[in-house]
This record gives structure tokens, sequence and C-alpha cells, in this order.
């Protein structure tokens, strides 16, 4: 299942790195998207490498998901796609 990444999880002053919120096309209620908490997901960059993450929760009413990764994330992450599995 594909999904993109919308942004970094964040708060007034902090950003973190290793968390990303992604959005499902496909998905537009909090109900749809808790039945996506704890697949894997998988970002590939444009040299190839891999980072692999989990989503951890629901984020939002509207499906947002909030994903763990295991590394942090580079900036040219955002807007880009995700593999759910």
């Amino acid at each position: 299942m594909e999904a993109q990444i919308i942004h970094y999880r964040r708060g007034k002053r902090t950003q973190y790195t290793h968390q990303m919120i992604v959005r499902v096309p496909d998905v537009s209620t909090n109900e749809q998207a808790q039945k996506l908490v704890n697949k894997k997901v998988i970002w590939r960059s444009p040299a190839g490498k891999e980072i692999k993450g989990t989503v951890m929760q629901v984020h939002g009413n509207k499906g947002g998901l909030r994903v763990h990764f295991e590394t942090g994330m580079p900036g040219q992450a955002i807007a880009s796609k995700v593999t759910i599995q």
C-alpha cells in the first residue's frame, strides 16, 4: 500500500526527526486508520537506501498516521512515497 509523508511530527519548538506524519489516500477516518497500527513502513531514498519504521498510532481525526522510523529522516523525505506492508 502506498502512502505519502506529510511532515515531521513536531511541537511548537521541537521537531522529532525520527517520527513522520503519513497520509494514506484511501483512509479518511480515524477508524480506518486504526487498522493500520503496528504495520511496517519502508522509505526508499533516491540512492537506494531503505529506512524502516512502524506505524505507532493515529494522528488527528482525518486518518493521518504517526510512523516511528529507526533513524532520523532527511528533509528530502517530505512529500515522498512510502510503502506500508
